[in-house]
């Protein structure tokens, strides 16, 4: 029966030594925390049989979309199913791990979305949901999820989080003004929270306002500092901010010392260094021999299979290190999908799989070939996940496949969408673009 509360004030399963423990796993799932796994870890050794630890270890291994860590979040699942008696709240969470573990992570969101509404203060589920939709490419979803329950957090001991996370969300879905102001509201209240600071950071990419968010940053590092990797994509995003303002050899400097400092094979350390390389490439710098760990990483990890995200960045490390045969094996894995009844893989069979077909296409300039794909997956490219600012990647590539194989006008179209989507700014990306167009135009009048 619950002995004690967390710090949202809900009961827990747990003895009441170990609630100060639990309290600091579920901060730290807040705050994207390095410690979070080893307090976790310490939580489960003194309860083994504490079935909500059981189950957001499970949830957080399938977050990382590793093949090897299924068979861990399984094995939690049966740790959580035979423990000692639990909350209903805690079952729930059992229950939606389990979804997933079926290949359903819309209807373990759905699961968790119903505690949260049963415990609008609930802190962890809220996180989760975010992170679960987040995966899924549903910022909609994310946003009436924390908007369902904010005025319940007026006084909560972790609101800074929550309005990190509704800045994120506001800024998915082009609120861009409103996300400034939850962003900047959040992180005063929770300086921690890297999330939040983020997610203000996204809103000066969308509108094209690099020096504005190079001034957000700097001097704010000590907020992501404590991260686990989400460290490395704050600083990605700093990169981004001096390749729109054409400060190239800022950004690879950025790329050495901090987004690539360790060279972990976690496929959003991946994602950070690739689709950086790329846009750098794009740009006609010479990156040198980065694309070669990358590589070689993204070879190994190109049988796993677990989302459309990863596959497609793999995808991109194996071009840029110019690895035909392992970028022609990853096609041929996604090709052989079976999607039944499975959200991840329908995603990898589409959009994923024709996006993956254009990505080598383009790298081997056959750049009609290539923009048939892209443009084919293009419409859908959401369901991979990740942020608008994480998917222009792949815009960008299309833009270029239309711009190389002849189709100035589609690509002059590209541009515009891209640009309405971004509060219609211009960034550098797309004044460079527009300007080309104009001036192949006007040699051809």
């Amino acid at each position: 029966m619950p002995t004690s509360e967390d710090l949202s004030g809900l009961p827990t399963s747990l003895p009441k030594e170990l609630i100060g423990d639990w309290n600091r796993v579920i901060r730290g799932i807040l705050s994207h925390a390095a410690s979070t796994g080893s307090d976790l870890s310490r939580v489960l050794a003194a309860a083994p049989d504490f079935a909500l630890g059981q189950a957001i270890r499970g949830v957080s291994c399938l977050l990382l979309g590793r093949s090897e860590m299924v068979e861990i979040a399984r094995q939690a699942h049966a740790a959580a199913l035979v423990a000692a008696p639990a909350t209903m709240r805690e079952i729930a969470f059992v229950h939606a791990l389990g979804d997933w573990l079926s290949g359903r992570p819309t209807r373990a969101a759905a699961r968790m979305q119903v505690i949260l509404t049963l415990n609008p203060r609930d802190a962890l589920a809220m996180k989760m949901i975010q992170a679960i939709h987040f995966v899924l490419g549903r910022p909609d979803a994310m946003r009436a999820s924390v908007e369902g329950v904010l005025d319940a957090w007026h006084d909560h001991p972790a609101r800074g989080f929550i309005l990190g996370c509704h800045a994120f969300a506001l800024e998915e879905t082009g609120e861009f003004a409103r996300a400034e102001r939850a962003g900047r509201e959040g992180v005063a209240l929770a300086p921690d929270d890297a999330w939040g600071l983020h997610a203000v950071a996204h809103v000066f990419d969308m509108t094209g306002r690099a020096r504005d968010g190079l001034d957000w940053l700097s001097g704010r590092e000590a907020s992501w500092a404590h991260c686990n990797n989400f460290r490395f994509h704050v600083w990605w995003h700093r990169a981004l901010m001096h390749l729109d303002l054409g400060e190239h050899d800022a950004a690879l400097a950025l790329y050495d010392a901090d987004i690539r400092a360790e060279k972990t094979d976690d496929y959003r350390d991946i994602a950070n260094g690739a689709s950086l390389l790329t846009r750098l490439e794009l740009e006609g710098v010479n990156v040198g021999t980065r694309w070669q760990e990358l590589a070689d990483l993204s070879e190994t990890r190109a049988t796993d299979g677990c989302l459309a995200f990863a596959d497609l960045h793999y995808m991109l490390a194996l071009c840029g290190g110019e690895r035909t045969r392992a970028a022609a094996g990853l096609i041929a894995r996604m090709q052989r999908t079976k999607p039944a009844g499975n959200e991840a893989q329908q995603i990898i069979a589409h959009p994923g799989l024709h996006v993956a077909q254009g990505l080598q296409a383009f790298a081997a300039g056959e750049y009609s070939v290539a923009w048939v794909h892209l443009r084919a997956g293009r419409a859908d490219l959401q369901q991979i996940g990740g942020s608008h600012a994480q998917r222009d990647v792949f815009d960008r590539i299309t833009i270029e496949a239309a711009l190389r194989g002849g189709y100035a006008g589609a690509a002059r179209a590209l541009l515009r969408d891209r640009m309405a989507r971004r509060a219609g700014s211009v960034d550098g990306y797309a004044a460079a673009r527009l300007s080309l167009i104009d001036a192949v135009h006007a040699r051809a009048v």
